[in-house]
């Protein structure tokens, strides 16, 4: 018998480095290869944000406009 669903790969996740939003309420965060500021206010409500992690879907930045480390 023929089965027309196709199989759904398990996308690989790893700890990667974010920045999240200090304000109480705000959901908005951001990965920190991403970002253009040593440290970044929130684009959502402009809160200062802090250093965390997420386990995340692995992304490479090509964009050579980035922050300095």
């Amino acid at each position: 018998m023929f089965n027309g669903k196709k199989s759904i790969e398990e996308v690989p996740k790893e700890n990667t480095p974010i920045w999240s939003c200090t304000k109480e309420g705000c959901n908005g965060w951001m990965r920190a290869n991403f970002t253009f500021e040593h440290l970044p206010t929130c684009p959502l409500c402009t809160s200062p944000m802090v250093s965390d992690s997420k386990m995340l879907a692995p992304l490479t930045n090509y964009n050579p406009i980035q922050k300095q480390e």
